[in-house]
């Protein structure tokens, strides 16, 4: 930078600014005489060689700087340069004290001469390091700015636009160097503008980044508002100077509407648990319908009307089913209905319901009255088909819409709910409509609690015989056998039941309970436990957690609010009743047919009794704990290896206690009945309720009997491989091998394939020893193992991605797959069924397709 001064004329030389060239690029001279020795040496010099000018002034350049193989050539250059000619080239320099060469200099010598006409040079070097980096600096700026996927601007101090990416083009339109010198004023609304840049002026003042400033506007030639998130830093050159401020801009439009739409869930949720709480309180059918509007209006609508058979009301067994207004289409309409709510939240609303309903010559009734709805009406339409309709609002009208929900409760139509906006609401959306016939159909079923109280008995032991496993259930390592004996006639339906379960690995859970009390509520309660336990066993949880969690679920059954208090029996002791119903015992075991052990957790139920061969009967010290439903005590969990040829029996206390019989006697007769064990587990079941009292019928009695037959050593591959890329090779060869030896050669290529996927799975996302391990029985299972925590989880890879699509293949190829948790680490697995078995459908051409 230079100055000429006005009154002298002479330039003025100035030391260089900040951020000027020569604070990046490293440039040195120094100046040879007609000896050919140095005799000029500058400072920069100094910096970029490392060497003081006393130690080389006066010296050969030649054989101060460079190699010994080039000096030759260097004499001879210099020798010419002395004779008056020009060079330039690049010349490796080695830095005195350190032996060999370090750099490589781009030199520009330029012959020179002396007052008394003898010839020198002026050389000038520039250190080629210092340029390459530049280059490769400038390159990678390019590359990020240019090619990001997000808007890039970089502000000047002005908070002008010096420049802008192509993505910002493309957004806002015109090429890039359209936008350069524009200000945020160009693209936003005043209000948005000067809120930007208000932030630009903090940034680029204090120098603190801002993340994520929310800014609203709308695209050139577009009226959709968009919403942006704008990061702003400051920018500085090399020598630390303010230069500018970069923003980064993406457009967060989706997630908005996304945050708006779980708003408007998170509404409908609070809804639907107000509706739980308030819905189904009582038997009366007019105050359920009268709850229903109190939870809809006004939170959900202006105005509201229920309306139920009459013959739901009159005491009729059933109500029409979906379809079966048509046996009222002699009448000219729909069966009759009375009207038995009204609610509404508008001032000047009709007195009598939602005023829309006048097509057909139809009026709404007053609340209390009999009527039909007109065959062709939408709302005769809604009740023959079990479906909603929506009816707008007629001209002059003060209702802009309403939706006409049936009334359904298990599949039957029992009557109509009518929920009505007026004009100046928001109109219904999708989400109404589900929400709409959500709440329908909780009140729905609270109102046809009535009828179906009348045949409990009956439903509730056709309940428990539905959720009893069929037949004799099959598990691998085991022989099952299992009895079942219901209370007698002149009892309640009990709930008793048991379970057997597979799960990955071949393992098996066997699993006995029962709940105290009788009757429905019993019989329900049985029901959800044992989905429950099953959800729960899919989880591979430990034993111990299965019946913590099972604890959980039965206090949360025990709790009186929705429709289980609405079945409590009026003048009883709620407490007492409860108590009866929603406790429970259980005792639940997980089986390795590969260890033969068993693990076992008991909550307050009749210990296990095992008879190994030769042994006498033995009830198994498992921690009994306390019942489901009592809460506060943790569960212990027993692990016991079991002999081959073992015999496991798990029980109800109907089969060793009744009122003539305590159950130390029970337990003691039971074990003498096991006493032989070695015939058929058939006969061996036929015995035990032989010889025991079981006739009584004060009780249920569930029975389950499981002969140990662990797996074969020869029908399991295992192996343990290091953490590095080659074990997914050599997982592939290890199974090729083991399933030659089993002759399944029809499953190698798939086994292969999805060893390969699980295996470089364990190795990118797991951590520690990685374990393979391979078990043939009715099916084949294949097992990976690592230390990694994280659950995998499948997702569905986009087109550009190389990779995302292994989960995709297992879920196609393999007959069933997961994951589960293990003490260190996690295992994901697969399950094949053998080639003479039922095999699954091999993956269409579309299904491989749409991983793609």
């Amino acid at each position: 930078m230079s100055e000429i001064s006005g009154t002298t004329g002479d330039v003025v030389w100035q030391s260089s600014p900040p951020g000027s060239i020569y604070d990046y690029i490293r440039v040195a001279s120094f100046s040879i005489g007609p000896d050919g020795l140095v005799d000029q040496w500058s400072a920069r010099a100094t910096e970029l060689f490392g060497i003081p000018p006393y130690q080389v002034r006066g010296k050969d350049p030649v054989e101060v700087f460079m190699p010994a193989d080039l000096r030759p050539r260097g004499h001879r250059q210099v020798a010419e340069i002395l004779d008056g000619k020009e060079w330039t080239g690049l010349v490796p320099f080695r830095m005195p004290h350190e032996g060999g060469a370090h750099g490589l200099a781009e030199i520009y010598v330029m012959p020179s001469e002396t007052e008394t006409g003898e010839r020198g040079a002026l050389c000038v070097v520039v250190d080629v390091r210092a340029l390459r980096r530049i280059e490769t600096d400038l390159a990678s700026s390019q590359a990020i700015f240019g090619q990001s996927p997000f808007g890039f601007l970089l502000f000047g101090t002005d908070l002008k636009v010096q420049r802008a990416n192509e993505r910002f083009a493309k957004v806002f339109g015109g090429a890039i160097e359209d936008h350069r010198g524009r200000t945020v004023h160009d693209y936003l609304s005043r209000p948005e503008a000067e809120r930007l840049t208000g932030a630009l002026k903090r940034v680029l003042e204090t120098g603190e980044a801002v993340n994520d400033f929310q800014i609203v506007g709308t695209q050139p030639g577009g009226k959709d508002r968009r919403h942006w998130s704008v990061n702003l830093y400051r920018v500085h050159s090399g020598a630390g100077r303010p230069i500018g401020v970069a923003g980064i801009g993406t457009d967060v439009t989706r997630r908005h509407i996304a945050a708006r739409e779980a708003a408007s869930a998170r509404r409908n949720l609070a809804l639907l648990n107000d509706a739980s709480a308030r819905i189904g309180n009582s038997l009366d059918l007019e105050t359920t319908a009268r709850q229903l509007l109190d939870v809809a209006v006004p939170g959900f609508c202006d105005l509201a009307a229920v309306d139920l058979y009459q013959s739901l009301l009159t005491g009729e067994e059933a109500p029409p089913g979906r379809g079966g207004s048509s046996r009222s289409e002699s009448g000219g309409g729909s069966a009759s209905l009375r009207r038995v709510a009204f609610a509404s939240a508008v001032s000047d609303a009709p007195l009598t319901g939602p005023g829309d309903l006048l097509e057909g010559g139809y009026v709404p009734p007053e609340v209390g009255a009999v009527h039909r709805f007109p065959f062709a009406s939408l709302a005769a339409s809604a009740l023959r088909t079990g479906r909603v309709q929506s009816i707008p609002g007629s001209a002059g009208s003060l209702i802009q819409s309403t939706l006409a929900v049936p009334l359904v409760a298990h599949d039957a139509v029992v009557g109509l709910a009518q929920f009505s906006r007026t004009k100046g609401s928001e109109p219904f959306g999708d989400r109404d409509r589900a929400l709409a016939v959500e709440l329908a159909a909780r009140a729905a079923v609270c109102i046809d609690n009535a009828r179906l109280y009348r045949r409990e008995h009956e439903r509730a032991l056709i309940l428990q015989r539905s959720l009893l496993p069929p037949g004799d259930p099959e598990a691998a390592g085991l022989d099952i056998a299992c009895r079942y004996l219901p209370g007698n006639t002149a009892t309640e339906v009990g709930g008793d039941w048991f379970d057997v379960i597979e799960l990955p690995g071949h393992r098996t859970a066997l699993v006995v309970g029962d709940v105290m009390g009788r009757g429905l509520r019993a019989a329900v309660a049985m029901g959800e436990l044992r989905t429950a336990v099953r959800t729960l066993a899919l989880l591979d949880l430990e034993p111990a957690e299965v019946l913590s969690a099972l604890d959980e679920i039965a206090r949360g059954l025990g709790t009186p609010s929705g429709a289980q208090q609405a079945s409590r029996v009026a003048h009883k002791s709620r407490d007492a009743d409860l108590s009866e119903v929603y406790l429970a015992t259980c005792v639940y075991a997980v089986y390795d047919p590969v260890t033969r052990r068993c693990t076992f957790a008991n909550a307050g139920h009749p210990p296990p009794v095992v008879v190994e061969p030769g042994e006498e009967p033995l009830m198994l010290d498992v921690p009994p704990g306390m019942p489901l439903g009592v809460g506060g005590e943790p569960f212990e969990q027993v692990e016991v290896e079991l002999a081959e040829g073992a015999l496991l029996s798990l029980y109800t206390d109907g089969l060793v206690e009744s009122r003539d019989q305590p159950l130390d006697e029970g337990l003691a007769a039971f074990r003498a009945a096991l006493s032989h064990p070695v015939r058929p587990l058939e006969d061996v079941c036929d015995h035990v309720l032989n010889t025991l009292d079981t006739r009584h019928g004060e009780d249920d009695i569930a029975l389950l009997m499981a002969r140990i037959q662990g797996l074969p050593v020869d029908a399991v591959g295992d192996w343990r491989l290091p953490r590095e890329p080659r074990s997914v090779g050599r997982a592939r060869e290890l199974a090729r091998a083991q399933l030659v030896a089993w002759d399944l050669e029809p499953l190698v290529d798939t086994v292969e394939l999805l060893v390969s996927e699980l295996v470089t799975n364990a190795l990118r996302y797991g951590e520690g020893e990685i374990r393979l391990r391979l078990l043939r029985d009715r099916t084949l299972v294949c097992e990976v193992w690592d230390a990694g925590l994280v659950q995998p989880r499948r997702r569905r890879a986009r087109d550009t991605d190389e990779g995302g699509r292994g989960l995709q293949l297992v879920g196609l190829l393999s007959a069933a797959w997961g994951s589960r948790r293990t003490p260190r680490g996690k295992t994901v697995w697969f399950e094949l069924p053998l080639p003479d078995g039922d095999s699954t459908a091999e993956p269409t051409v579309e299904q491989l397709l749409s991983m793609f």
